[in-house]
């Protein structure tokens, strides 16, 4: 949890209360549905938790942005954005649905209020959001050619509507042929921990 604090220093007594929670019920969950490698569920706040809140070093969502994290997973990116954003509504997506319960036994027992959780291929939804955030789930180009189309026009926050997608190693071949515009964002410009040497933020408006 300390490195938690040590990079975002605004935390509320709830959102705290909230962040050391994921600790216990990580490692309670994780024995009983692999959500998360076994050798790094010791590394849960550095490599998944604070890997997670890298997008909050670029947006400060406003109150009711639309957000839909695509595959999910045990709730990464989605779960530390829903409780650094609290006023904003997150839809957690994953087609694999063990790991959606893990999501939602998580989410109900730190009262997380503002996400909604569906058991469904991301490609079946018709709905439109403000932000798409991922953690790597394919190739980059796959993912904005399958998902583009689930991003609304109209923007209420500081940057354009668009994707925010986690990633590691050189992807500068990944983006060679998006036609919008794009930012990479260096992790390592906000984290000094090793680990982050090499992770990056996509941001396609």
């Amino acid at each position: 949890m300390d490195i938690i604090l040590k990079y975002f220093h605004s935390l509320s007594k709830s959102q705290i209360n909230q962040f050391n929670q994921l600790g216990d019920l990580y490692k309670f969950w994780n024995e009983k549905i692999n959500v998360i490698s076994r050798k790094d569920i010791d590394n849960l706040y550095e490599r998944h938790i604070l890997f997670s809140l890298a997008i909050a070093k670029i947006i400060q969502f406003k109150s009711r942005t639309k957000i839909i994290d695509i595959g999910t997973g045990g709730g990464f990116p989605g779960i530390p954005l829903a409780i650094m954003f609290p006023d904003a509504d997150f839809i957690l997506v994953d087609s694999i649905q063990k790991k959606i319960k893990v999501v939602d036994e998580i989410c109900n027992s730190i009262n997380l209020q503002n996400v909604i959780t569906k058991n469904i291929r991301a490609e079946n939804i018709k709905d439109t959001f403000d932000f798409i955030v991922s953690r790597a789930v394919t190739a980059f180009p796959n993912f904005y050619k399958l998902f583009k189309k689930l991003i609304a026009k109209q923007n209420i926050n500081e940057i354009e509507n668009g994707i925010l997608y986690l990633k590691g190693g050189n992807i500068e071949d990944e983006l060679y042929n998006i036609q919008n515009k794009y930012t990479v964002y260096n992790i390592s410009n906000f984290y000094n921990e090793d680990f982050f040497r090499s992770k990056k933020v996509i941001y396609v408006s």
